[in-house]
């Protein structure tokens, strides 16, 4: 087995061992673990069996997860992504499409993205990304992370009052849990403790117990359920329909960049980026990120895409697809302990997530600062993944802003004939939102 391991994920040549991927593998699930309420809770609310979904949802997070990790020896993990969860869930329940139709569209969106990988356009385009946006993409991300984790503890919410975002109520529990815990994990990282993310996750689940914030399950054990009546409840030609387009967008262009900016963003923490910023084997995680989005369409199952809390993983040590093989196993278990792993607060995670934020700025000193035209895309790709809420909207911002300043510079030479392509793609989306 050993020597199996070595040969599968190169483990040596990656300067890492089975202790520490298994670690970093633990870590990547206990910061996931919080898709096993949301995500189940959002589709029922749009008619979805909760149960049926929580189900299907592990079994795919398990097949697609282990399909990255042994064909591109990545420690990237896959999940539904909360946006696209969002979007079907709003098409359903406010837009009137019946459910098969919206698989249909997801279906869809996720032969689009094979046609793009297995041509590979999707690589074309990361490759004529300016490197300076790569290195904001990764930066946009960190900040993205630590506001998710800063929301999800309660730390940072949304004041309604002043439209913005401010801090939560301090002397909450959970609040005071996740400061507590935040402490720790920096005491721990000083310290340069082995295994130092997940100790502090138990540490800081352990202190939100007597907080109340920390609450025992009503039972261990739960039996997965069954998932045929799911089982392609489609409608392939009624997602074609000239009216579903709009939706078919607003699914795919966002899951484009946030995929490639996520495989970037974690890419660049785990040290796999080459001097010109480009991630040697996207192609092979484009292509196991587009074939798993068709496939979770066959189960009713929003996109399934490559998971931002894998950086957790990487933060912990995790260099390889081993790392993911112990999160889809942990997934595994979680299929019959769902209510155990559910006993974990957002409090614990929250700080985590905080902290791997803060690290994924460093990739902003790369940049050329002595060149307008190259830092002020780079500055709107980080500041606006983090007001408009998201990854793509970063992107989608800063791409016309590169070719118009560019342009306006007289360094029209350098840019990519593929450039005006994806600028087009942009307008498109935002025309869509509109």
């Amino acid at each position: 087995m050993k020597n199996w391991l070595e040969k599968q994920f190169r483990l040596s040549e990656f300067h890492t061992d089975v202790k520490t991927e298994i670690l970093a593998g633990l870590t990547t699930f206990v910061t996931m673990a919080y898709i096993l309420a949301t995500v189940p809770n959002i589709m029922s609310g749009a008619g979805f069996d909760k149960h049926v979904t929580l189900t299907i949802m592990i079994l795919l997070i398990i097949v697609t997860t282990c399909a990255m990790a042994l064909y591109t020896n990545r420690p990237f993990a896959l999940a539904p992504g909360l946006g696209s969860v969002g979007i079907i869930a709003s098409m359903i329940t406010n837009e009137g499409v019946s459910a098969p139709i919206a698989a249909g569209v997801i279906f869809w969106s996720g032969v689009l993205f094979i046609i793009i990988s297995f041509l590979g356009l999707r690589e074309a385009v990361v490759r004529v990304i300016p490197v300076s946006l790569k290195q904001s993409v990764s930066a946009g991300i960190g900040l993205f992370i630590a506001l998710l984790g800063a929301k999800n503890c309660g730390l940072i919410v949304a004041n309604d009052a002043k439209n913005c975002l401010s801090f939560g109520d301090l002397a909450s529990p959970s609040v005071i849990v996740a400061a507590i815990g935040f402490l720790i994990l920096m005491v721990i990282k000083a310290r340069n403790v082995p295994g130092g993310m997940i100790l502090a996750i138990v540490l800081t689940t352990i202190v939100g117990i007597p907080f109340g914030v920390t609450h025992a399950p009503e039972q261990i054990f739960s039996l997965p359920a069954g998932i045929g009546k799911q089982f392609m409840n489609i409608d392939f030609l009624g997602a074609l329909n000239f009216a579903y387009i709009p939706f078919l967008i607003a699914l795919f262009v966002p899951d484009f960049f946030s995929t490639f900016g996520t495989v970037l963003g974690v890419g660049a923490k785990a040290g796999y980026l080459d001097k010109d910023g480009n991630l040697p084997g996207i192609d092979k995680c484009f292509k196991v990120d587009a074939i798993s989005t068709s496939l979770g369409a066959l189960f009713g199952m929003p996109s399934m895409t490559t998971y931002l809390e894998s950086s957790a993983g990487v933060e912990a040590g995790g260099k390889t697809g081993l790392t993911v093989i112990f999160t889809s196993i942990f997934f595994g278990i979680s299929l019959f302990l769902a209510p155990l792993a559910l006993v974990i607060p957002s409090a614990a995670t929250g700080p985590v997530l905080i902290f791997i934020g803060i690290n994924m700025l460093s990739t902003m000193k790369n940049i050329d600062y002595s060149d307008i035209t190259e830092y002020i895309p780079a500055f709107l790709c980080v500041t606006f993944t983090i007001f408009a809420n998201n990854i793509a909207n970063g992107i989608c911002v800063a791409l016309p802003a590169y070719l118009v300043m560019k342009i306006a510079t007289g360094k029209i030479k350098k840019i990519e004939p593929v450039m005006y392509v994806l600028v087009a793609v942009c307008l498109l989306y935002f025309y869509s939102i509109v």
